[in-house]
């Protein structure tokens, strides 16, 4: 690592880190209600949200009402983002005048903008108009991050309460998620964006004249408003086909910086939630301990593939002996404003969280480098995952540790003084085995059908890594890409769609399921042989757990792409 890059990464997880206990702490009020002055501010707003709704935020749920709940409404928000883009052409704010988004790009887009994933198979600056653009996929950017949250929020609970049937209320959850903790931050990233060059206004498209003398005409657009919660809500997707590769998205080093901590925030934050609410911190910092081990080992593997380079070019200089690094590493596919720190950093953060934002071509990096990004994602959302998201699959692989543990050592398993027994175990296997199953079946279907060959723009093994790539993105709500796999075709935009669906919703229900069965137990004391959960221990135990079960999962996919290709590179 060099010394830039090893000052960029100390720096980022410096400010992270400092900003962990102050998040964590204002989120953990926010779901319990405690009086703060937020509440106090905004609470006549909140009141009238649920006048208007006919919502009682007294009422409680049980996981099954939750759950029911929250599959509808997210349902029904598939439902209204679909119409919106078929519908375009005939509405306000769009004055390119672009048509109606076809039918299988439609549904696609809404599936994806609904799980989280915001897979694109289209450009947005020449598909989407305004109107699509704001109400459309920033507004389910905000609440699809807000799913997120409150899915951790209610397991959270389960964990902290006894004997009890009810896991809290989905709607007071989600008003309270977007209203006092997305919306603030949104904004606040938004005005720092827009003070640094990001665009953000209404105006037609510009064409101006290039000193070479030609026309080249400039996208425009409200881009600095879903940009902020694009990053906060680890939704992923832009404006521009170019993500936060493109200029008026991510103009400069700054705006890199901010959008890499946006990125990291809230699933980092969401650790010390946790901790603040189970009444004992000591189990969030464990928590986030294991994923900042994870995530730094495995940035370590991407910088250093990246800054090793590419020894094929490397062999082309005649005065290179053959198999040496290539001169500076590799710049393909990064920005230069970037280089291959930041590029590698922003790619690590984005596939180790949920997020899809990019400002680089991981198609273009080395195997290696390539092969961290796809190994995240396929460890199931847990390098600090996605906004809520990544602490309740951790917990999920949690509650696995302590039950291996407690085989290990023969007694009843405990985790927060809950007993893990045969319900918790089968729900914890169905969240954690059903992104591996939908992911590999996928894979394995596309590669075996014409249609699903025919998207692949590399032949060979780079083609089969894209194609994973794809699916794993999909299965695991990232949606980031490869990008030389030709996605907008009838065949990805069905198959991606219920990969997107199934990878987001099967596992929510099964943790919902493990959060009601959690809370109507009751609460064991501690005792001399109840196994700590927030020492150095479990630390290595729960790390343990997340690379057995991934390792033995994807490795014989992974050495079907990245590996053998690798293997070929450096022969």
């Amino acid at each position: 690592m060099t010394a830039l890059a090893a000052t960029l990464v100390g720096l980022l997880l410096v400010v992270l880190l400092a900003c962990v206990k102050p998040l964590g702490l204002y989120m953990a009020d926010i779901f319990e209600g405690r009086p703060i002055w937020p509440l106090r501010a905004l609470g006549e707003c909140e009141r009238g949200i649920y006048r208007l709704c006919g919502i009682d935020p007294a009422a409680q749920m049980s996981w099954k009402q939750y759950a029911l709940c929250l599959l509808l409404f997210n349902a029904l928000g598939a439902l209204a983002l679909y119409a919106l883009q078929r519908w375009q052409a005939w509405l306000p704010l769009n004055p390119q005048r672009f048509p109606g988004v076809s039918p299988g790009s439609s549904f696609n887009t809404a599936v994806s903008f609904i799980t989280n994933t915001n897979w694109q198979g289209y450009s947005g600056e020449s598909a989407m108009s305004y109107l699509t653009q704001m109400a459309g996929l920033t507004v389910q950017n905000f609440l699809s991050a807000a799913s997120g949250m409150v899915v951790a929020i209610a397991l959270i609970r389960g964990l902290a309460r006894h004997s009890c049937a009810t896991i809290g209320n989905l709607w007071v959850d989600m008003t309270r998620a977007v209203l006092y903790i997305l919306l603030p931050l949104a904004l606040l990233l938004a005005l720092l964006l827009v003070s640094q060059g990001v665009i953000q206004n209404f105006s037609p498209y510009k064409n101006v004249t290039t000193l070479e003398a030609r026309v080249q005409t400039l996208p425009m657009g409200p881009v600095a408003s879903q940009e902020s919660i694009k990053e906060l809500g680890t939704n992923g997707g832009g404006f521009f086909n170019a993500n936060s590769a493109h200029p008026y998205e991510n103009p400069s080093a700054l705006t890199n910086l901010l959008e890499m901590l946006a990125i990291l925030v809230i699933p980092a934050g969401l650790t010390y939630t946790f901790g603040r609410m189970v009444g004992d911190t000591r189990q969030g910092w464990a928590v986030l301990a294991a994923m900042a081990l994870l995530f730094v080992a495995l940035l370590c593997v991407t910088l250093h593939s990246e800054q090793q380079g590419n020894p094929a070019i490397a062999r082309l200089g005649v005065d290179q002996a053959a198999g040496a690094a290539q001169s500076g590493g590799n710049m393909e596919g990064k920005e230069t404003r970037f280089g291959i720190a930041a590029s590698a950093l922003f790619a690590t953060i984005t596939t180790a969280t949920s997020c899809g934002a990019v400002n680089g071509m991981h198609d273009s990096f080395t195997p290696l480098g390539g092969l961290v990004p796809l190994f995240q994602m396929q460890l199931g959302e847990v390098v600090f995952g996605g906004v809520g998201t990544g602490l309740y699959s951790m917990l999920i692989f949690a509650i696995v540790g302590v039950f291996i543990a407690g085989l290990m050592i023969g007694r009843t398993p405990e985790y927060l003084g809950k007993k893990i027994e045969a319900f918790e175990m089968k729900m914890s296997s169905i969240a954690i085995l059903v992104m591996p199953f939908i992911v590999l079946t996928g894979t394995a279907v596309a590669v075996s059908v014409d249609a699903g060959r025919a998207g692949v723009a590399n032949p060979g093994v780079h083609g089969f890594s894209e194609i994973l790539y794809a699916f794993s993105s999909a299965g695991n709500n990232n949606g980031s890409a490869f990008a030389g796999i030709s996605a907008d075709t009838p065949f990805y935009n069905v198959a991606l769609a219920l990969t997107m669906w199934l990878g987001r919703f099967w596992p929510i229900v099964a943790v919902l399921a493990i959060a009601g069965s959690l809370a109507a137990k009751k609460r064991i004391p501690v005792s001399d042989g109840t196994m700590p959960t927030h020492g150095v221990t479990f630390v290595i135990l729960l790390i343990g757990t997340v690379l057995l079960v991934g390792a033995l999962t994807f490795v014989p996919a992974l050495a079907l792409g990245p590996i053998v290709e690798h293997l070929m590179l450096w022969h």
